[in-house]
């Protein structure tokens, strides 16, 4: 063994030493902030606010921010609240939340269910729920934030923090971007954040070096005909039987064009054309939510889809002036890729907090979540969102024994165990950040 290599595992060794005895200060301070932030959180479950209008959610975690002692800039590219805590040289890290809340009426039992009634952009009165765990979010974000500051003393750097709006429609993390969120203000080292995961037991912590959420982007498809009395469909071109062909056809381009290593979906989740049984209609429009991990499976994907409508019109004898048109969304949620590096990191950390054998290794999903954007800046900040689980372990027992399954996310019956997951998220998050400031 050489010196230099020797020099580095006694350096290592003495890190993880360190870090040990820290930890313990960790998890007794996370307890004491464990109690106020579960009040907290009932709160917020009981006030849920859609997304683009959390205006009380956002004032009070300013409050919680300043009550902290972190400077705050409420209103910050819409509703989201950035709050920043110097203490010293060192790193900076982000911690992000998510606030808003789900047009879903509740059907739990919890004393604290929502009954909330609200109006939504379009106007129209919908229930509101915190069926995403985003109470949970915010709460975790709350006490890890009280906790950091009252152990203060053991990391020196910069906190950057936000408390962001929409990311249900994914506008939150992009706006926060644009309005300069890392020009304006310190620009993190690292990027972390947590997601509940009803799938995994309170107490638990789930991991993914790579790849955590897909990437979504939604296509619009108007398809053209020629339209006429459904008793002469030989004078007609029908718009509907060259929707379904596309639609048939459509499902090739995954399985046949597409390697089967690289993820991708291609679900076309709303179809409507005509207006009564006799009448053939001029158009049809549908609607598709595209999902993918990479840049140029997506492209090779769209690219398919525009040429699968225009052979599906071609076939029916449509003009060329008149074949469908494919739009897709500029507006998109990229994938969420953690950083391999970090993630490791991460584990090591939390592994330190509450043991080894309480951190899985999940699978990649293919729903979306906005926190990637953060990660694809030109800063190319280093990001890490890892599962928060949340189903009480004596109920998941129960369930697995009967073959059933947990309540998913956006459920009204979403029935997370808030206390062990809010506890465990602060010491977890708490312990990440004072590993990563101590290195």
């Amino acid at each position: 063994m050489t010196s230099k290599l020797f020099l580095i595992l006694v350096a290592m060794s003495i890190q993880i030493s360190a870090f040990a005895q820290i930890a313990e200060k960790i998890n007794k301070e996370a307890q004491k902030q464990t109690a106020y932030s579960i009040k907290l959180c009932k709160h917020l479950h009981q006030n849920p606010e859609l997304s683009f209008q959390e205006f009380e959610t956002a004032k009070r975690m300013a409050t919680e921010l300043k009550n902290a002692g972190f400077e705050v800039t409420s209103n910050f590219g819409g509703n989201s609240v950035v709050g920043v805590f110097k203490n010293g040289e060192g790193p900076v890290i982000m911690l992000r939340t998510d606030m808003d809340a789900l047009p879903i009426e509740e059907k739990t039992d919890f004393e604290f269910a929502s009954i909330k009634i609200a109006e939504t952009l379009d106007g129209d009165e919908v229930a509101v729920m915190h069926a995403c765990g985003h109470d949970i979010h915010m709460s975790t974000w709350t006490g890890t934030v009280r906790t950091l500051v009252a152990l203060k003393n053991e990391w020196r750097g910069t906190l950057l923090v936000i408390a962001q709006q929409a990311e249900e429609f994914s506008g939150g993390a992009g706006e926060a971007i644009e309005a300069g969120l890392f020009t304006k203000f310190p620009t993190p080292d690292y990027a972390l954040a947590y997601h509940i995961n009803p799938e995994l037991e309170a107490g638990k912590i789930g991991l993914v070096g790579g790849p955590v959420f897909a990437g979504v982007k939604t296509a619009e498809i108007t398809v053209y005909g020629k339209g006429g009395h459904g008793a002469y469909p030989e004078k007609c071109i029908d718009p509907i039987v060259i929707a379904s062909r596309i639609v048939i056809n459509l499902q090739t381009i995954v399985s046949r064009e597409i390697s089967p290593l690289e993820p991708i979906v291609v679900t076309v989740g709303s179809i409507h054309g005509g207006t009564r049984p006799n009448i053939i209609p001029d158009e049809v429009k549908m609607e598709l939510t595209l999902r993918y991990y990479s840049d140029a499976a997506i492209e090779k994907t769209i690219s398919a889809i525009k040429r699968v409508s225009k052979s599906a019109a071609q076939m029916a004898g449509m003009p060329d002036d008149k074949l469908p048109n494919v739009f897709v969304s500029p507006v998109e949620t990229p994938p969420v890729l953690n950083n391999a590096e970090l993630s490791k990191k991460i584990d090591q950390f939390a592994s330190e907090i509450i043991g080894a054998e309480n951190i899985v290794e999940t699978s990649p999903a293919m729903v979306g979540e906005d926190f990637g954007k953060y990660g694809r800046t030109p800063e190319n900040i280093p990001i890490c969102l890892m599962w928060l689980g949340s189903t009480n372990s004596d109920l998941m027992k129960q369930l697995n024994a009967e073959g059933k399954k947990t309540f998913p996310l956006h459920s009204p019956k979403l029935n997370p165990d808030y206390e062990k997951t809010i506890e465990t998220g602060i010491k977890v998050m708490t312990g990440n950040v004072i590993g990563l400031l101590s290195e």
